[in-house]
């Protein structure tokens, strides 16, 4: 279980976080000298050097948006101009792939954040580049909308690389381009004209997954906990029904798969931030926006009380909570995180993710007149901050290519390295943890200098 520090404070981080994008500005620019755009798209290392894993190339965005997000922490010009010109030669067949559910990884991460630092001021940019980017995220959100299986009760869903019967919950964080296609004004147009919101189908979708990846302790099957998440739900296309629960990386479907869980948290809790944004009348097909409001508030809080009662005190979790070397492995909820053991892997990727969604929540709750919560979620986010940006964890050596040391990709695959003398995967990075440590890093940083606040949508 975690043990919240709730002496910590984004200033207090700030020396931690400003070594981070130090040692961050290393790995970039390495990594850019040596990587070749013929060999894929970087993925996870092996050994300490990054590789690619051909699946879907969900991790392109991230490369190009670490960048962006090293620029905006330290002005960073080299950095910028990687960032801009990767969107501009690789990220264009991410904006209309209709083959993904990755749509809010790759453009958001890319287009959505140059698109904010030109709105912000912080990068010169003409009309026709900011246009450039608004239409790349119109048509991201609107693709990624298509990719849609209608279910009874006005539901749905944005399907997985699985196929129409699959939804699964790292989606959550693609509903990040069809809120900024919203406030762009743009829709999905559908036969015969019909114009389909897409502030609808991030509702609808987000209705979906609470339903059925979010267990909320009512008896849905004998591993119903209050909080517990599953990686993927099935349906049967035919009648639109839900039929069993369902994983790709976890260990089962009735434990939780920890970077699962931690993209729900993250996911609701930014939703949270952008939908108290908006009117009232943009709420009325959903029963009105408390209710909306309560939803998103229940998964946020169920998900995060789960994540602090299955995780190490230090607040880096294993990779699933029922992954079975853990029962040889002692009280382990009751030590801090060990990435050598000999029995189970760590994820510090799902900490990456999780922790900004507990920033996050907790400024919420602060900014809704329930400091008393806000304030718990808050210190948790910086206690798993403080730890993730340790020498623990931090990729230290200049012969290593990650930033953030300990994460796996697919354990029941066996992708993941294992050193010569381990027995289980440890000390490598990914693309998508070492970019969510620097979303996260800069979060903490921006509310440390009293700067505008770092959402992805339009403020």
């Amino acid at each position: 279980m975690i043990k919240i520090d709730s002496s910590l404070t984004p200033k207090a981080l700030r020396p931690d976080v400003e070594r981070l994008f130090e040692l961050s500005a290393q790995k970039i620019h390495a990594l850019q000298k040596r990587w070749n755009a013929k060999d894929g798209t970087p993925v996870f290392t092996v050994a300490g050097k990054y590789t690619s894993r051909g699946w879907t190339e969900w991790t392109q965005g991230f490369q190009f948006g670490a960048a962006v997000l090293q620029f905006d922490a330290t002005g960073d010009a080299k950095a910028l101009a990687i960032g801009r010109e990767g969107t501009l030669k690789h990220m264009a067949s991410h904006v209309s792939h209709i083959g993904v559910h990755d749509h809010g990884f790759n453009n958001v991460s890319t287009y959505g954040n140059l698109h904010r630092l030109a709105r912000e001021g912080k990068i010169s940019a003409d009309e026709g580049e900011v246009h450039f980017y608004e239409l790349a995220l119109k048509v991201s959100g609107a693709v990624q909308a298509a990719r849609w299986t209608d279910l009874p009760e006005n539901l749905g869903y944005i399907y997985s690389f699985n196929g129409p019967h699959s939804l699964f919950a790292d989606t959550i964080r693609s509903l990040r381009v069809l809120a900024v296609g919203h406030q762009l004004g743009h829709s999905l147009m559908g036969e015969r004209d019909r114009k389909i919101s897409l502030l609808d189908r991030l509702f609808q979708h987000a209705e979906t997954t609470a339903r059925y990846n979010v267990y909320f302790g009512k008896g849905r099957d004998f591993y119903d906990l209050p909080g517990r998440v599953v990686h993927e739900s099935i349906f049967n296309l035919n009648d639109g029904s839900y039929r069993c629960p369902s994983t790709q990386q976890g260990y089962t479907p009735f434990s939780t798969w920890t970077r699962g869980l931690a993209w729900i948290l993250c996911g609701y809790a930014e939703q949270l931030e952008f939908l108290q944004t908006l009117p009232e009348a943009a709420f009325k097909a959903q029963g009105g926006k408390k209710k909306v409001l309560a939803r998103f508030l229940e998964v946020a809080e169920a998900t995060a009380e789960f994540f602090i009662q299955y995780t190490p005190v230090d607040g880096i979790p294993y990779w699933d909570t029922g992954a079975p070397g853990l029962a040889f492995h002692g009280d382990y909820l009751d030590r801090a995180s060990e990435p050598f053991n000999a029995f189970e892997p760590i994820d510090s990727s799902a900490a990456a993710i999780a922790a900004q969604g507990y920033v996050r929540l907790g400024n919420y709750l602060k900014a809704n007149k329930q400091a008393k919560k806000g304030d718990r979620y808050l210190a948790t986010g910086l206690t798993i901050a403080k730890t993730l940006f340790s020498d623990k964890y931090l990729a230290l050596s200049p012969k290593h290519e990650g930033l953030i040391l300990h994460s796996v990709y697919h354990r029941p695959n066996g992708w993941d390295h294992i050193p010569k003398g381990q027995k289980v995967p440890c000390g490598e990075s990914s693309m998508w943890g070492d970019y969510h440590a620097r979303e996260l890093a800069l979060l903490l940083l921006r509310m440390a200098r009293g700067e505008s606040y770092y959402t992805f949508f339009l403020r």
